[in-house]
């Protein structure tokens, strides 16, 4: 083929590929309102959509039967459902942003430590202080996570590994490995303590207002606002450093904001609904399958796919064991640990 000729194509290969994504994330959408509208829908009381309409509109005078819905409506799903949403939207974004920051494939939003930094503030609060309420020690819960990202970012940023992405990953393990085990013993020397611990970190998404979620939001909106300035420099690191470097990335600050960003949004989430495994990974995978290694359409993708299967396997906890419940970390992680099995059999035999 001529060179007029490839010039004459490649225009239009990457036009293909733009409608593709495009019309790969307007699918999303539709999706994800589609699963708003069950989530409002579906519980231990199963709601028609005029009843959900009733429920989202009655006035507080209402008859007895509309208030008694409004309440279900407005009171329990209507928060539980923004929290899935901005949640998994946070950890999704913060899923694809790890790996590329790492430029490790199996990297999750916890190898920062945020979910060990998380859980040992939110044993420590309720042990010293006996805060029991979400909103209570969900900001011990924001601190801890925060502060742990900063350690480990700090420890990967000194001596001879610093800025390696391996260096981030051991720092990031040797944290998390220490903290857990300080939460375990605040847990072990508090039953307060480690019943509260044992709710949490099933990771939950019920039970929390919009006391705690409207901050949470305003985090999480930060996080993506930085991590989408970083997504064109983002795919240039990906090329190595010397090559970043040599087309004008500032390597140091990209990083800095990059992990900060993730901080953010991990930690928000986390502080929130407790620590969901396994999310962030698969749906960067997902992503990544979907829209190639360009993270400005990845990253998007992966927040958007957060959020559809973070709300999806919230319902699907509310009906497999009605009037019960699962919590929505263990259907995600039910879902997580055979596609983690997955992905590590399918490295093993591609390189066979």
């Amino acid at each position: 083929m001529s060179t007029t000729a490839l010039e004459r194509t490649a225009p239009t290969g990457m036009t293909a590929a733009r409608r593709r994504r495009v019309a790969g994330s307007v699918a999303l959408v539709a999706v994800l309102v589609v699963a708003v509208a069950v989530s409002l829908a579906v519980g231990a009381r199963g709601l028609s959509p005029a009843e959900v309409w009733h429920g989202l509109t009655a006035a507080p005078d209402a008859d007895r039967h509309h208030t008694e819905i409004r309440l279900i409506v407005r009171t329990v799903r209507v928060p539980r459902t923004v929290l899935a949403v901005v949640a998994g939207l946070a950890l999704g974004a913060g899923g694809a942003l790890i790996q590329g920051f790492t430029r490790n494939p199996i990297a999750d939003t916890g190898l920062l430590g945020v979910n060990s930094g998380a859980s040992f503030a939110v044993v420590s609060a309720i042990a010293l202080f006996g805060f029991t309420d979400p909103f209570q020690y969900v900001w011990f819960a924001f601190a801890g996570a925060a502060l742990a990202g900063g350690v480990v970012f700090g420890l990967s940023s000194i001596g001879r590994g610093a800025g390696n992405p391996l260096t981030l990953a051991l720092a990031g393990q040797g944290i998390t490995v220490f903290l857990m085990a300080m939460t375990t013993a605040v847990a072990l020397s508090d039953v307060k303590s480690l019943n509260a611990l044992r709710f949490w970190n099933a990771g939950s998404v019920a039970g929390v207002g919009f006391g705690v979620i409207g901050p949470v939001a305003v985090f999480v909106a930060v996080g993506l606002v930085a991590a989408l300035a970083l997504l064109p420099s983002l795919n240039l690191l990906n090329l190595g450093d010397d090559v970043a470097r040599g087309l004008g990335v500032n390597i140091a600050l990209s990083r800095t904001v990059g992990i900060v960003a993730v901080t953010l949004l991990a930690g928000a989430a986390t502080a929130a609904c407790g620590p969901i495994a396994f999310l962030g990974l698969m749906v960067a995978h997902v992503a990544r399958y979907l829209t190639g290694p360009d993270y400005r359409w990845l990253v998007p993708y992966a927040g958007l796919l957060g959020a559809v299967v973070l709300l999806v396997c919230d319902i699907v906890g509310r009906l497999v064991v009605r009037p019960g419940e699962l919590d929505a970390g263990i259907v995600v992680a039910l879902l997580g640990a055979p596609f983690f099995a997955a992905l590590v059999w399918r490295g093993k035999f591609r390189s066979a």
